[in-house]
C-alpha cells in the first residue's frame, strides 16, 4: 500500500473530540467512527477484549500455585469445592456454587472445633485470572492490620467453582465469627482480572446479599492492594465492634470528617 493510499484510508476515520481523555481511563470511550461504524482498529480491540473476558471465565483455578506463597506468609491452606462438579455446571447452576460439596463439608467440619475470628476464602468465581494475580499480594498487605486488630485467622480456604455465598457456608462449618471472600469478579471488557472482596459478620447460609460489605475492582489499575487492605481492615474492625455488616455498616474509611464518630483501633501508615 502506498503512502498516499494509507493517508486516504486514515482520513476516513472521524476522530472523537474526547480522544485526549483516553489517557486517563481504560474505559472504551472516544473510539471515533468510520461512517456509522467503528474504525477497524477499535473493532479488533473489542474482539480481543471480549476473548480475554471469555478466557478469564473459563481459565481453571490453579489453587496449588497459591499454596506455596501463602505458606511463605505463614498461612495454612485448605482446598474445597462447591457442589458444582465442573465449570459448565457451575455457569448454568449458580445455586450449586453457593454450597459445599459433601466431601468438602466433611473435611472442614474437623476444623470447627478450633474456631477462628476470621476465615479468608480465596475463590475462583468468574475470573481465576484475577485470583491468581491479586489474592496473595492483597493478603500480604492485609496481614499487618489483622495483627494490630488481634484477630485470630483460620486456614485460608481455596475454593473451586465458587459463588460469593459459598463463603458463608464455609465459615459456618468452621464456626468463624466473620468471613472475607476474595473472589474473581465478572470480567469486563477492560478488566478481566478484577478481584472482589465480600465481608460478612456472623456468616451462615441464611444470610442475605444485603448483609455483606463489598469492596470491588481490586487490582493495581483500580483499587490497589494497600487501599483495599485498609478498607477491609476498617470494615472488619467496625464489624467486630458493632457485630454487624452489610447495609447497616457503611464504609467511612475514606471520610476523615466521620472518623471521630467511631473508635479507631489503628491508623493507616
Amino acid at each position: 500500500m502506498t503512502d498516499e493510499n494509507e493517508k486516504g484510508l486514515l482520513s476516513l476515520v472521524h476522530h472523537n473530540p474526547w480522544e485526549t481523555l483516553r489517557q486517563f481511563t481504560a474505559a472504551r470511550i472516544a473510539l471515533g467512527r468510520t461512517g456509522s461504524s467503528l474504525p477497524t482498529a477499535e473493532l479488533l480491540k473489542f474482539g480481543m477484549a471480549h476473548a480475554q473476558a471469555r478466557d478469564a471465565v473459563h481459565l481453571p483455578f490453579a489453587s496449588k500455585e497459591l499454596e506455596t506463597p501463602l505458606h511463605t506468609l505463614g498461612l495454612n491452606t485448605l482446598t474445597v469445592a462447591s457442589a458444582a462438579p465442573d465449570r459448565a455446571t457451575y455457569l448454568c447452576r449458580p445455586d450449586l456454587g453457593r454450597k459445599l460439596s459433601a466431601d468438602s463439608r466433611d473435611m472442614l467440619s474437623h476444623h470447627g472445633d478450633r474456631p477462628a475470628d476470621l476465615v479468608l476464602v480465596v475463590a475462583d468465581g468468574l475470573s481465576s485470572k484475577a485470583v491468581h494475580r491479586q489474592a496473595v499480594p492483597l493478603i500480604a498487605a492485609l496481614l499487618p492490620y489483622l495483627q494490630r486488630l488481634g484477630l485470630t485467622l483460620g486456614p485460608v480456604v481455596l475454593a473451586h467453582q465458587s459463588r460469593v455465598a459459598l463463603g458463608d457456608d464455609i465459615a459456618e462449618v468452621m464456626r468463624a465469627k466473620a468471613v472475607a471472600m476474595l473472589i474473581g469478579e465478572r470480567p469486563g471488557l477492560s478488566s478481566p482480572d478484577s478481584l472482589g472482596i465480600y465481608m460478612t459478620w456472623g456468616p451462615h447460609t441464611k444470610r442475605l446479599e444485603s448483609e455483606r460489605n463489598c469492596i470491588s475492582n481490586v487490582r493495581p489499575e483500580g483499587l490497589d492492594y494497600p487501599q483495599a487492605a485498609f478498607k477491609l481492615a476498617w470494615l472488619l474492625e467496625q464489624a467486630f465492634q458493632r457485630q454487624l455488616s452489610g447495609v447497616n455498616l457503611k464504609d467511612e474509611s475514606d471520610n476523615p470528617a466521620l472518623h471521630h464518630k467511631v473508635t479507631p483501633m489503628f491508623t493507616l501508615g
